[in-house]
């Protein structure tokens, strides 16, 4: 999720075993370290622009680092600024891993994928209960914690833990929801689905993005869950064939190698640019839940050698009539 968000709910579990006097050095410890694992955004190469992809929620994320990573974060902020306080390193190990445990937790929680069991797997976790920016997941929190800190008191972080608990449960609750009226629309149209997923859409939780795939497609529909139903339909995307696609392309070539560790990213979810053809497309994400253009993708070149690496894009552009059609979506 964002940095906010990583941080806010860092700080709600720090607090949980803290003392009253310790709070604020307590919300600090856990805010910093609840976002400590996204450095390895700073893991990047300009010859591989993939590389990124590979990198970010990968080690720094995992459930085997969260020792580790909660050591590291202890033995700077007690160093930094927490030695001549009246807190221990050890309460200092408690609090900061507390804080970075919540961090894969949380993304994983999202529709991006996160490698929660490196090492031993390279699976992309991605449960699909919370958009990676949600508003009315963050800014109760970040009350409720201000007033944990200024006034001293835990009932406060109570209610922030209960507040994560109720909205990660109205999440499940709403996806399933979603995957089963996904069913319903495959079913009207006469497909055999191979795969169904549901997301929210960009954030809040009540217009959904609905995928399932059949042998050849991907359709995209979208549907709001709110006391009523109500369907957007969407469009239909053929799914990637690299020999139909682009026959030039030697599978031996570092683009193709490419290629698949992008597929590998996506979750398979790989479609060629219909404005773009040279351009691969994760249709995973987009602005508007009932379409499929990718918010980032690949550039293949057809002039490139052996070793030249794709290129990555994005269609992220800030369209102000697009996010207002979503409004009307989540309003209407």
């Amino acid at each position: 999720m964002d940095p906010l968000s990583q941080g806010i709910v860092g700080a709600v579990a720090a607090q949980q075993p803290s003392k009253k006097g310790q709070l604020l050095i307590v919300t600090i410890v856990g805010f910093l370290s609840g976002m400590a694992p996204d450095i390895d955004i700073f893991f990047r190469s300009d010859e591989d622009p993939l590389l990124y992809f590979e990198f970010h929620r990968q080690f720094t994320h995992s459930l085997i680092f969260i020792p580790f990573g909660g050591l590291i974060c202890a033995t700077i902020f007690y160093n930094l600024f927490l030695r001549k306080k009246n807190i221990s390193f050890r309460q200092t190990y408690i609090f900061a891993t507390l804080g970075y445990a919540t961090h894969g937790l949380l993304d994983s929680s999202t529709s991006y994928g996160t490698q929660l069991f490196w090492p031993f797997t390279d699976e992309r976790v991605a449960w699909n209960l919370i958009s990676i920016i949600d508003p009315i997941f963050t800014i109760p929190l970040l009350i409720l914690v201000f007033f944990a800190m200024i006034k001293n008191n835990k009932t406060y972080s109570y209610l922030s833990l209960l507040w994560i608990t109720i909205y990660m449960t109205f999440g499940f609750i709403q996806k399933d929801r979603a995957e089963i009226i996904g069913k319903q629309i495959a079913s009207s149209r006469g497909h055999m689905i191979e795969k169904i997923e549901a997301k929210p859409s960009f954030a809040n939780s009540i217009v959904w993005k609905i995928i399932y795939t059949t042998k050849s497609s991907y359709h995209i529909d979208a549907v709001k869950l709110g006391f009523d139903t109500k369907i957007y339909e969407g469009t239909t995307i053929k799914k990637l064939s690299l020999a139909e696609s682009y026959p030039w392309l030697n599978p031996l070539s570092q683009q193709a190698i490419d290629v698949e560790r992008f597929r590998w990213f996506s979750n398979g979810y790989l479609a060629k640019s219909t404005t773009m053809p040279n351009q691969i497309l994760d249709v995973r994400f987009s602005v508007l839940p009932n379409e499929g253009h990718g918010l980032w993708g690949i550039e293949l070149n057809p002039n490139g050698d052996m070793k030249e690496h794709v290129k990555t894009i994005s269609n992220r552009k800030r369209n102000l009539k697009t996010y207002q059609k979503l409004w009307r979506m989540i309003i209407d």
